[in-house]
């Protein structure tokens, strides 16, 4: 797998951010009805494995093709190596679309969000889950954040039914997410010029990229004895406010007007 710093790596990865993944995808998983279920951005395909059901079939798209590869002969559903903005998938092909923390990777989100609403049935349902962006930490990945207003606008462009909701976590998910900011301030310090931002982007994303592959591992192991955090401190609901980590959104009724794409899911 392509290794950023960005994707959620089990021992890799903070606890609290692991959590956060699959606390998004437990709650996808509970709204999904039968039918072909689309994972943007699947990597190795964990987290979309937890989206089966007896009546369900699993498509991955990942952006990277071998890590496609990698996801369906570990996991063994259909793999896509694709853009999440131009799917090579048919028209109203799927039932319902996860996309996870992918929206926000997008320059032009809109374009992503056109083409969930192409591929995704007349009945069918979108979740997009992405950081809340007054929560968010300093990230040259995240180049379109979002608050919920603003969240629902775009999707409310192709979409006609849209709720936005809160994924948060209890006061230990907050205690350890404000630990790990504390130090990103502390090193942030090291550049009171801010010269980082006038590097080439490449520059600083691969420096970015290489600060996290030695941090987090780091960050990942717990040596305070204090309790495990787990998807289970996690919950959702309709309040939001500048703390709350995640918006849920969920998206039906589709609006965009089918474009006749000719390919179809295919194991990679």
């Amino acid at each position: 797998m392509k290794l950023t710093g960005e994707r959620p790596i089990e021992g890799k990865t903070p606890p609290s951010l692991l959590a956060l993944h699959d606390a998004g995808y437990r709650e996808v998983g509970q709204r999904l009805r039968g039918g072909t279920v689309l994972d943007l951005g699947c990597g190795l395909g964990d987290a979309t494995a937890g989206l089966g059901g007896p009546d369900r079939r699993l498509v991955g798209v990942d952006y990277h093709p071998p890590t496609a590869v990698a996801a369906h002969r570990r996991h063994g559903f259909a793999t896509i190596g694709a853009d999440g903005a131009a799917l090579p998938l048919r028209s109203r092909s799927v039932d319902a679309v996860c996309s996870s923390h992918l929206i926000e990777h997008f320059k032009t989100p809109a374009n992503h969000v056109a083409e969930v609403s192409r591929v995704l049935g007349r009945h069918g349902t979108a979740f997009f889950i992405t950081p809340n962006a007054p929560a968010d930490f300093e990230n040259p990945y995240h180049v379109s954040l979002f608050e919920p207003q603003a969240l629902a606008t775009l999707l409310g462009r192709f979409f006609d039914e849209v709720e936005v909701m809160g994924l948060d976590g209890d006061a230990l998910v907050k205690a350890d997410f404000e630990r790990r900011r504390a130090l990103a301030r502390r090193l942030l310090r090291l550049d009171p010029l801010g010269l980082r931002h006038r590097l080439p982007q490449r520059w600083y994303v691969g420096l970015h990229a290489g600060a996290r592959r030695t941090l987090y591992p780091l960050l990942a192991r717990r040596t305070d004895g204090g309790p495990e955090i787990t998807a289970e401190r996690f919950a959702i609901g309709p309040a939001i406010d500048e703390s709350t980590l995640v918006l849920f959104a969920v998206a039906r009724r589709p609006r965009v007007r089918p474009t006749g794409r000719a390919l179809r899911p295919a194991s990679t």
